[in-house]
């Protein structure tokens, strides 16, 4: 069986380049091709491939937008951000957007294959670089940890139990696996994170726990949950 592959990319020279380097391999076949994330959430209602090689810099909807969607309507996918961004901002907001892999455009098409094969098993596939970057951010486990006292007394005013839950946010937890760590109702949580995003002054799962991330906010073993969930 052939694994399946869309390709969302708005780059026409890229575009020939990576379909004519996929036809090369007799294991994968391109399904389709979207030139950004809205037209790939269209051809998606028709047809899903396995793997989505995505970009991040397009019209419309971005890839990490696109990707955020994606993963919601179809957790089955497997997305790999296909991009030349290798800012750490990007690697972590494409890990909360629900990527699982992420490979430079220059990766040869031996080692793209290689990232849908390893993705198809179960992998976290990275171009050396980016795993070097991964490396720097799990290092910041390695700095002084933020006490539980000045996590409270944040410039936010969030409240111990929007801490908790703000955390297990990072770490990819739904409402209802929240809502049952926490001896809650889904509707509590609900409650809980829409004031977080009102205090944080976000709107979404992926720019709640940026913006945490960068004031502080997480404990480091939540940060360190979630890097080795995608980086293991």
């Amino acid at each position: 069986m052939k694994i399946t592959i869309g390709l969302v990319e708005d780059n026409a020279p890229l575009i020939r380049s990576v379909s004519r380097n996929l036809s090369c391999f007799d294991n994968v076949e391109l399904l389709f091709v979207a030139r950004n994330g809205q037209e790939a959430l269209e051809k998606l209602q028709a047809q899903q491939p396995q793997v989505l090689l995505m970009d991040i810099s397009m019209p419309l909807m971005d890839g990490i937008e696109a990707t955020r969607r994606v993963s919601v309507l179809y957790p089955d996918i497997r997305i790999i951000m296909h991009t030349v961004f290798d800012t750490e901002d990007k690697i972590f907001d494409s890990i909360i957007a629900g990527a699982v892999g992420y490979l430079l455009k220059d990766s040869p098409p031996s080692q793209l294959i290689a990232a849908v094969e390893e993705a198809m098993e179960g992998g976290a596939p990275m171009s050396p670089s980016i795993a070097k970057k991964a490396l720097q951010l799990i290092r910041l486990q390695q700095a002084p940890q933020p006490t539980a006292e000045s996590r409270e007394n944040n410039a936010y005013d969030l409240s111990k139990r929007e801490l908790e839950i703000l955390e297990k946010i990072a770490e990819g937890q739904n409402y209802q696996q929240i809502a049952d760590a926490l001896f809650v109702s889904p509707k509590t949580v609900r409650k809980h994170i829409e004031n977080i995003y009102r205090k944080l002054q976000v709107h979404n799962k992926m720019e709640a726990v940026q913006k945490a991330r960068k004031s502080r906010l997480l404990s480091f073993a939540a940060l360190a949950a979630m890097l080795t969930y995608w980086f293991s």
